[in-house]
């Protein structure tokens, strides 16, 4: 099974510790994005993954490229243009204060691809499995064109096509609106994962649930992901997180995910002192990905990709560096954090 996924990925910078942006005098500078959080993790499963993606023409595209290369993702596929390399800003959130990005992201080398930059036959040789996210679309009307042309290219090939809807409100901004573009993507689309926010945002569905409280009713999510399914006949399934929000630093994190068959609820996990939560999702997709292709059943699909998600929320940066031994661990109850000796 070889996978491909394609975004953007960025320049991440961040203060040290849990220190305001600017407050001091440092900040970090790693490497992050949706789709190659993704491609990250399936490599860290053993998986044959390659990411795709337009990186600047300087040494920042380099330094990205031998990033995302040292940790066993196939660069070959990502591409060099004009543009920049987007940037975005994290201020770490803690207890009542909340975590805040600031993207600063226009006029990057993907943002400004255009129809025709990316050979999507070359670019799908020999590919099982593709995954893309609603943040690629919202970045600028080429790109979104880009998305569309992706998806549609992998459904003619019959390549399996996952999605995260991953709304992002401050990006779309070229003149359509998230639901305009998402309604008609995700008719490509086999896999969703989501969010409570995605669905309505993104897709225009509603649930009577309150997002902001952060009290979530699970018993609304049946309906909503009947709803999803029933609004896109050919999507075979579609998984929702379950996040509740108690502060920075406490979240209740849990998963659920309907196959047209059944619906399935994941272990709640009480996750306290929150080292990172940004990319949180993407641990969530790619250990639905990993799992949906590693297991016979989805109720342990959906386990792995709650387990490895919680996980993720206690390492700092955008990528899930957990093995499946790790995974598997929670999984099986060993959540004490003991030393292993």
């Amino acid at each position: 099974m070889k996978f491909l996924t394609f975004g953007e990925i960025m320049l991440r910078l961040k203060p040290p510790y849990h220190e305001r942006l600017f407050q001091g005098l440092m900040l970090e500078a790693t490497f992050g994005g949706g789709e190659a959080n993704v491609a990250v993790s399936l490599a860290n499963y053993g998986m044959d993954v390659s990411y795709l993606t337009v990186l600047p023409k300087n040494a920042i595209g380099d330094a990205c490229v031998q990033t995302i290369r040292k940790f066993g993702v196939d660069t070959s596929r990502i591409q060099r243009g004009a543009g920049r390399m987007g940037i975005y800003f994290l201020e770490p959130g803690a207890n009542q204060l909340p975590s805040k990005v600031v993207y600063d992201r226009e006029f990057s080398a993907i943002a400004l691809a255009k129809p025709g930059d990316i050979d999507w036959d070359q670019a799908f040789s020999g590919i099982d499995w593709f995954h893309i996210t609603g943040i690629t679309p919202a970045i600028s009307e080429s790109a979104m064109l880009l998305s569309l042309q992706s998806v549609k290219a992998a459904k003619e090939k019959g390549i399996t096509v996952s999605c995260d809807l991953n709304f992002r409100k401050n990006l779309w901004k070229y003149g359509k609106n998230a639901p305009e573009v998402m309604t008609e993507l995700v008719k490509y689309v086999d896999v969703a994962v989501a969010n409570e926010e995605d669905c309505q945002k993104s897709l225009g569905i509603k649930v009577d649930a309150d997002v902001e409280s952060g009290k979530l009713d699970v018993s609304k999510y049946e309906a909503l992901t009947n709803q999803v399914l029933a609004q896109y006949p050919d999507m075979k399934l579609i998984a929702i997180t379950l996040r509740e929000s108690q502060s920075a630093d406490i979240n209740g994190w849990a998963g659920c995910l309907n196959d047209r068959e059944q619906f399935y609820l994941s272990t709640r996990y009480e996750i306290r002192d929150i080292v990172d939560r940004v990319g949180g999702g993407d641990a969530f997709c790619s250990g639905l990905i990993y799992g949906l292709n590693a297991f016979t059943g989805k109720q342990d699909a959906l386990e792995f990709a709650a387990a490895a998600s919680c996980l993720k929320h206690s390492i700092i940066g955008d990528f899930n560096l957990v093995s499946i031994a790790d995974v598997l661990n929670l999984m099986g109850g060993d959540a004490s954090g003991r030393v292993q000796r």
